[in-house]
């Protein structure tokens, strides 16, 4: 038993949070393929998702009518003939064919109105349509003026217009895409780059971020080894106000890419690494450059200036330096050192030794004086000697 078209409705609201203006039954094919293929689509802001049909809760194929540049009726108007559009989108040409006329102009008023953001003008449609249409209108102007989402991922280099407006300034040779939350495995590469780049280099890792070719979508392309071998898969990330939507099965919104990584690899017990380039590592260590104006060879020595002192005497430090001698005090007894006392002894030996010398030879020359003179000469020497002996004794002691 199918479920409710209520409960696939819930369902296909949580992959995106945009608003559903139009729904109905059509045919598509791209320019390149020969039969139209039936499909479920709504038409969700500016965004068409197909589905297979109505009971399918995730789409198959979505197209970005953002990126339409025009779109043209292959056959005039007629009552009982199908309708078929062709819409030139940027990287390709996609046909949509309906079966009845009426239907094809009200797909074709709510396509225009939406990417134009205004009601196109000869309308074949009853009034109640273009009051429907203007409701769309008003809705769709008000969402654009409050979009504050995640940033959207660069266009790949091949969706770039060959003539850019004339009111934006050239883009730079290399744009910087990068942004606070964006992994480290994100390359602005196509889908069939990021095979390649798996396929060559699996040793750097086995999953690659890379921008879809939708403005506001991500896209992750994995290399996952199998009992069979390796396969390579592909997996659409959309981006909402609420967050990243992961389409699978059952969709998945977390908040971030990194997060949306971190998902991939839990489920898959993390045999998936993000893909990282090798950096490469230097091997030699070349010598430092002398700066030219340092000359090692001769190295200059520095003088140093002398102080401008007035040179001193070694006597005259060495007296200054010198404590002056303690004075004894009075009736102190000094003991006199061994050697001086020696030296001293010696010196009175000698001068009574010479008195004695002296007084002889006075004797001999006093022949002829009187005898009172002679005996008062005689005991003055007497005298000197013996006091003189007397001194030397008691110095001696």
């Amino acid at each position: 038993m199918s479920p409710h078209p209520r409960v696939i409705h819930k369902r296909r609201a949580t992959i995106t949070a945009l608003p559903l203006y139009y729904s109905g039954y059509l045919l598509k094919k791209h320019s390149k393929e020969k039969d139209f293929k039936k499909y479920y689509a709504e038409l969700r802001g500016a965004i068409l998702f197909l589905y297979t049909d109505e009971t399918q809760d995730t789409y198959t194929e979505q197209l970005d009518l953002e990126q339409l540049k025009s779109m043209k009726l292959n056959s005039p108007y007629q009552r009982k003939m199908p309708t078929i559009f062709t819409l030139a989108l940027l990287t390709e040409e996609v046909q949509l064919k309906m079966d009845s006329p009426d239907t094809g102009e009200e797909w074709r008023g709510y396509i225009l109105t939406v990417v134009k953001r205004e009601i196109p003008s000869q309308l074949q449609l009853l009034p109640g349509q273009i009051l429907q249409l203007q409701e769309v209108l008003d809705q769709e102007r008000r969402r654009h003026s409050s979009i504050s989402g995640p940033p959207l991922p660069p266009r790949p280099a091949f969706m770039h217009s060959a003539s850019p407006p004339a009111s934006h300034p050239p883009a730079e040779d290399k744009p910087d895409y990068s942004t606070p939350d964006m992994p480290a495995c994100f390359f602005n590469v196509t889908r069939q780059e990021a095979e390649d780049m798996l396929k060559a280099n699996p040793e750097y890792g086995s999953i690659i971020l890379r921008p879809s070719t939708l403005t506001n979508n991500y896209a992750m392309t994995i290399r996952h080894l199998t009992a069979s071998g390796p396969v390579i898969k592909n997996y659409r990330v959309t981006s909402t106000n609420a967050g990243f939507v992961i389409e699978l099965e059952e969709a998945v919104t977390v908040s971030t890419l990194n997060d949306v990584l971190e998902y991939f690899r839990q489920k898959t017990d993390f045999r998936l690494h993000p893909y990282m380039l090798s950096q490469p590592y230097d091997t030699r260590i070349e010598p430092s450059c002398t700066p030219k104006s340092i000359n090692i060879s001769s190295p200059t020595l520095k003088t140093v200036p002398q102080a401008q002192v007035k040179p001193m005497l070694q006597s005259k430090v060495k007296e200054e330096c010198l404590p002056p001698p303690a004075k004894p005090a009075e009736n102190d007894y000094v003991v006199p050192d061994d050697q001086m006392a020696d030296k001293h002894l010696a010196k009175l030996v000698e001068l009574e030794t010479e008195l004695r010398h002296v007084l002889k030879l006075r004797k001999g020359k006093t022949q002829t004086t009187s005898g009172d003179e002679e005996l008062y000469q005689n005991e003055n020497c007497e005298a000197s000697v013996s006091s003189t002996a007397a001194w030397t004794k008691s110095a001696a002691v």
